[in-house]
């Protein structure tokens, strides 16, 4: 079942198309990325799902039906620009956020102080925003932001001001989430994250969709014929005409050798195993696809080019 349908979406600001027939599915419970270039359209959409702009034309549904109060009240959004009242108190500014949710004053407490633990904030509780590093800030505007335990969570650029040990576990925190039935629809630039929690994506560029679908099947459409092997021998194997081309070779960590081959257009992989099985003792053979960065790229650049 689809969470969110957004059907033929238009919308204009004063002489420019922000999104420009714009259709996208959402399944429920998925971690759904909504990506892009700067400019491409990605936050004129978010502002729509969370009903701060209306579309020109067009509809949005959640569960079926259009957004209404009761609708907003299940959406959590972490917006690019954070935003928190630098004089307030932790907890308070916690507490006041959830109770605007709908959240009562107890249940509002019980919770703020559960993240607060989960997050190493605890003894932070009593002191001013201000006084709190950027990293900090960032973990207390997502409790601010799944405190209520919203049906449809919206994060844009969730993992910005974070270091490696504070990304993993919002990571951790945002799978978690989704295990627990949370709809997330999740923008970002960094493609490593995308691969690691997204299930499907829609890619939009100069306000138009030009690329959707599950993450590992695009990945696999896109697909360059690499494939990394190991051989047992000492000796590197020699490209074969028609077959595969060696892009490059390394001896192995434990001995042998690492190589990177492109089969040839048409080469199925069993022939090209069979062939090297027949000349090498081979022990290892994956295909490498394409990264998500790459696909990005990709795709964007051929959108460029296509119109020119």
């Amino acid at each position: 079942m689809n969470f969110i349908e957004v059907k033929n979406v238009v919308k204009q600001y004063a002489g420019h198309r922000a999104l420009d027939d714009v259709s996208l599915s959402v399944p429920k419970g998925c971690v759904y990325g909504l990506l892009g270039p700067n400019g491409a359209g990605k936050t004129s959409l978010i502002r729509i799902l969370n009903q701060i702009t209306q579309p020109d034309s067009g509809e949005v549904l959640f569960n079926g039906k259009p957004a209404d109060v009761s609708t907003m009240r299940n959406i959590g959004y972490l917006p690019e620009e954070r935003g928190l009242y630098k004089k307030m108190k932790v907890a308070e500014q916690i507490i006041y956020l959830a109770r605007l949710k709908g959240m009562s004053r107890n249940d509002a407490a019980t919770e703020t102080e559960m993240w607060l633990r989960r997050f190493d904030l605890i003894e932070w509780r009593n002191k001013k925003l201000e006084a709190l590093s950027k990293g900090m800030a960032q973990k207390v505007q997502f409790i601010s932001t799944v405190i209520h335990h919203p049906e449809l969570l919206i994060f844009d650029e969730p993992f910005s001001g974070f270091d490696p040990v504070n990304a993993e576990q919002l990571k951790h925190e945002i799978l978690r989430l989704k295990d627990e039935g949370a709809t997330i629809l999740f923008s970002t630039h960094n493609m490593a994250s995308v691969e690691e929690v997204c299930e499907r994506i829609t890619l939009i560029n100069h306000a138009k969709v030009v690329l959707e679908g599950n993450v590992t099947d695009i990945r696999r459409s896109h697909s360059k014929h690499l494939y990394d092997i190991h051989l047992c021998q000492d000796a590197p194997p020699a490209p074969v005409e028609g077959l595969f081309n060696v892009e490059s070779c390394a001896p192995g960590k434990a001995g042998g050798i690492d190589a990177e081959i492109r089969l040839c257009e048409g080469v199925a992989k069993r022939d090209a195993i069979a062939f090297i099985n027949s000349r090498y003792e081979l022990a290892g053979f994956s295909e490498k696809l394409p990264t998500m960065n790459e696909v990005f790229i990709e795709t964007v650049q051929q959108n460029k080019e296509g119109e020119r």
